[in-house]
Protein backbone atom coordinates (compact mmCIF):
# COMPACT_ATOMS: atom_id res chain seq x y z
CA UNK A 1 0.00 0.00 0.00
CA UNK A 2 3.00 2.65 0.75
CA UNK A 3 4.43 2.14 -3.03
CA UNK A 4 0.89 2.80 -4.46
CA UNK A 5 0.83 5.87 -2.23
CA UNK A 6 3.63 7.52 -2.71
CA UNK A 7 3.48 6.57 -6.80
CA UNK A 8 -0.12 8.50 -6.52
CA UNK A 9 1.50 11.40 -5.43
CA UNK A 10 4.52 11.30 -7.87
CA UNK A 11 2.35 11.04 -11.05
CA UNK A 12 5.42 11.35 -13.00
CA UNK A 13 6.94 8.09 -11.77
CA UNK A 14 3.38 6.11 -11.85
CA UNK A 15 2.98 7.27 -15.37
CA UNK A 16 6.54 5.84 -16.06
CA UNK A 17 6.60 2.95 -13.91
CA UNK A 18 3.23 2.23 -15.85
CA UNK A 19 4.87 2.77 -19.51
CA UNK A 20 7.80 0.27 -18.63
CA UNK A 21 5.62 -2.29 -17.41
CA UNK A 22 3.99 -2.82 -20.37
CA UNK A 23 7.37 -1.95 -22.52
CA UNK A 24 8.90 -4.88 -19.95
CA UNK A 25 5.87 -7.07 -21.99
CA UNK A 26 7.63 -6.23 -24.89
CA UNK A 27 11.11 -7.03 -23.86
CA UNK A 28 10.06 -10.55 -22.63
CA UNK A 29 8.52 -11.38 -26.16
CA UNK A 30 11.05 -9.64 -27.68
CA UNK A 31 13.36 -12.66 -26.65
CA UNK A 32 11.92 -15.04 -28.35
CA UNK A 33 11.37 -12.76 -31.13
CA UNK A 34 14.87 -11.75 -31.89
CA UNK A 35 16.33 -15.60 -32.06
CA UNK A 36 13.41 -16.63 -34.56
CA UNK A 37 13.46 -13.57 -36.20
CA UNK A 38 16.49 -13.67 -38.42
CA UNK A 39 16.37 -17.93 -39.26
CA UNK A 40 13.26 -19.63 -38.70
CA UNK A 41 10.47 -16.38 -39.85
CA UNK A 42 12.37 -15.97 -42.89
CA UNK A 43 11.80 -19.62 -44.18
CA UNK A 44 8.22 -18.51 -43.78
CA UNK A 45 6.52 -17.77 -46.92
CA UNK A 46 5.35 -14.33 -46.43
CA UNK A 47 1.61 -12.94 -46.90
CA UNK A 48 1.39 -10.14 -49.60
CA UNK A 49 0.56 -7.62 -46.84
CA UNK A 50 3.50 -8.53 -44.20
CA UNK A 51 5.29 -5.60 -43.59
CA UNK A 52 9.30 -5.45 -43.92
CA UNK A 53 10.72 -6.75 -40.47
CA UNK A 54 12.16 -2.94 -39.41
CA UNK A 55 8.78 -1.85 -38.83
CA UNK A 56 7.56 -3.96 -35.88
CA UNK A 57 10.09 -2.61 -33.55
CA UNK A 58 9.75 1.01 -33.88
CA UNK A 59 5.41 0.15 -34.02
CA UNK A 60 5.76 -2.04 -31.28
CA UNK A 61 7.75 0.20 -28.99
CA UNK A 62 5.11 2.82 -29.68
CA UNK A 63 1.71 0.95 -28.40
CA UNK A 64 3.48 -0.34 -25.35
CA UNK A 65 3.95 3.85 -24.57
CA UNK A 66 0.53 3.79 -25.53
CA UNK A 67 -0.73 1.28 -23.57
CA UNK A 68 0.63 2.18 -20.20
CA UNK A 69 -0.04 5.95 -20.76
CA UNK A 70 -3.78 4.07 -20.76
CA UNK A 71 -3.01 2.20 -17.64
CA UNK A 72 -1.80 5.53 -16.11
CA UNK A 73 -4.81 7.21 -16.59
CA UNK A 74 -6.99 4.29 -15.62
CA UNK A 75 -5.09 3.81 -12.27
CA UNK A 76 -5.42 7.76 -11.61
CA UNK A 77 -9.22 7.30 -11.19
CA UNK A 78 -10.90 7.33 -8.03
CA UNK A 79 -13.93 4.90 -10.42
CA UNK A 80 -15.05 1.70 -8.79
CA UNK A 81 -13.66 -0.41 -11.60
CA UNK A 82 -10.07 0.79 -12.14
CA UNK A 83 -8.91 -1.87 -10.09
CA UNK A 84 -11.07 -4.36 -11.89
CA UNK A 85 -9.90 -2.55 -15.62
CA UNK A 86 -6.17 -2.70 -14.50
CA UNK A 87 -6.14 -6.11 -13.59
CA UNK A 88 -7.57 -7.27 -16.54
CA UNK A 89 -5.07 -5.15 -18.43
CA UNK A 90 -2.18 -6.86 -16.06
CA UNK A 91 -4.06 -10.44 -17.50
CA UNK A 92 -3.47 -9.30 -21.30
CA UNK A 93 -0.16 -8.62 -20.77
CA UNK A 94 0.03 -12.30 -20.02
CA UNK A 95 -1.57 -12.96 -23.30
CA UNK A 96 0.77 -10.43 -25.42
CA UNK A 97 3.98 -12.35 -24.25
CA UNK A 98 1.94 -15.34 -24.40
CA UNK A 99 1.53 -14.90 -28.28
CA UNK A 100 5.40 -13.82 -29.10
CA UNK A 101 6.49 -17.08 -27.60
CA UNK A 102 3.84 -18.62 -28.91
CA UNK A 103 4.43 -17.77 -32.32
CA UNK A 104 8.42 -17.53 -32.42
CA UNK A 105 9.37 -19.14 -29.67
CA UNK A 106 7.47 -22.59 -30.36
CA UNK A 107 8.06 -21.46 -34.04
CA UNK A 108 4.50 -22.38 -34.75
CA UNK A 109 1.70 -20.02 -36.62
CA UNK A 110 -1.04 -22.14 -35.18
CA UNK A 111 0.06 -22.09 -31.53
CA UNK A 112 0.09 -18.41 -32.55
CA UNK A 113 -3.22 -17.84 -33.65
CA UNK A 114 -5.01 -20.02 -30.58
CA UNK A 115 -3.10 -17.50 -28.50
CA UNK A 116 -3.74 -14.31 -30.63
CA UNK A 117 -7.41 -14.57 -31.04
CA UNK A 118 -8.06 -14.46 -27.20
CA UNK A 119 -5.15 -12.22 -27.06
CA UNK A 120 -7.86 -9.72 -29.59
CA UNK A 121 -10.53 -10.36 -27.18
CA UNK A 122 -8.55 -9.18 -24.22
CA UNK A 123 -8.17 -6.08 -25.86
CA UNK A 124 -11.32 -5.74 -27.07
CA UNK A 125 -12.24 -6.09 -23.22
CA UNK A 126 -9.90 -3.69 -21.88
CA UNK A 127 -10.24 -0.86 -24.44
CA UNK A 128 -14.05 -1.51 -23.01
CA UNK A 129 -13.55 -1.68 -19.67
CA UNK A 130 -10.90 1.70 -19.63
CA UNK A 131 -13.59 3.47 -21.85
CA UNK A 132 -16.11 3.18 -18.87
CA UNK A 133 -13.37 4.67 -16.58
CA UNK A 134 -11.33 6.90 -18.48
CA UNK A 135 -12.37 8.06 -22.59
CA UNK A 136 -8.85 8.77 -23.48
CA UNK A 137 -7.36 5.96 -21.98
CA UNK A 138 -9.63 3.92 -24.15
CA UNK A 139 -8.60 6.34 -27.07
CA UNK A 140 -5.39 5.16 -26.55
CA UNK A 141 -5.65 1.35 -26.92
CA UNK A 142 -7.74 2.05 -29.92
CA UNK A 143 -4.16 1.95 -32.07
CA UNK A 144 -3.05 -1.32 -30.63
CA UNK A 145 -6.55 -2.45 -31.09
CA UNK A 146 -5.94 -2.24 -34.98
CA UNK A 147 -2.67 -3.61 -35.09
CA UNK A 148 -3.41 -6.58 -33.43
CA UNK A 149 -6.87 -7.31 -35.46
CA UNK A 150 -4.43 -6.64 -38.31
CA UNK A 151 -1.68 -9.40 -36.66
CA UNK A 152 -4.23 -11.71 -36.52
CA UNK A 153 -5.45 -11.51 -39.99
CA UNK A 154 -1.26 -11.62 -40.62
CA UNK A 155 -1.01 -14.72 -38.40
CA UNK A 156 -3.90 -16.48 -39.77
CA UNK A 157 -2.31 -16.31 -43.59
CA UNK A 158 0.96 -17.79 -42.08
CA UNK A 159 -0.53 -20.42 -40.96
CA UNK A 160 -2.43 -21.00 -43.94
CA UNK A 161 0.65 -20.28 -46.20
CA UNK A 162 2.87 -22.24 -43.94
Amino acid sequence: MELRESLRRRPAVEWVAWVLLSELAGVVGGVATASAIGTWYQTLVQPAFAPPNWVFGPVWTTLYALMGTAAFLVSRSSHPRARVALYAFLGHLVLNVAWSLAFFGLQSPLYGLVVIVPLLLAIVAVTALFGRIDRRAAALMLPYLAWVAFATALNYRFWVLN
